[in-house]
């Protein structure tokens, strides 16, 4: 079960975050990722929870890497199966984008 406002939220943080990077990405907050290990140990990651997936979009999209998206299977969760994400952690990661693509561009 994918919530509408999640749904809502998601995309909209999904496209902030793409007019700031100039990437064309479907869902940063997708939780999977991987990295070449030399491009991981260029970057310091200085977030957790919500901020990471931002934090991390724009310091690669900062180092021209080759992104690729690769379609996952997703169900989601209701509250009572253990969702926990809240309006709360959207305005982390738009903090956490404005951060890092405006604020903390040389870094």
């Amino acid at each position: 079960m994918v919530y509408f406002w999640h749904m809502v939220g998601n995309r909209l943080l999904t496209l902030f975050s793409n007019m700031l990077t100039n990437l064309n990405l479907t869902d940063i907050e997708a939780c999977y990722k991987v990295f070449r290990c030399d491009l991981l140990n260029s970057i310091t990651i200085e977030e957790d929870r919500f901020g990471f997936e931002p934090e991390i979009v724009a310091k690669l999209a900062r180092t021209r890497a080759r992104i690729y998206e690769v379609g996952i299977s997703y169900y989601g969760r209701t509250y009572d199966q253990g969702k926990k994400i809240s309006w709360k952690d959207g305005v982390a990661a738009a903090y956490a984008i404005v951060k890092y693509n405006v604020f903390r561009r040389g870094h």
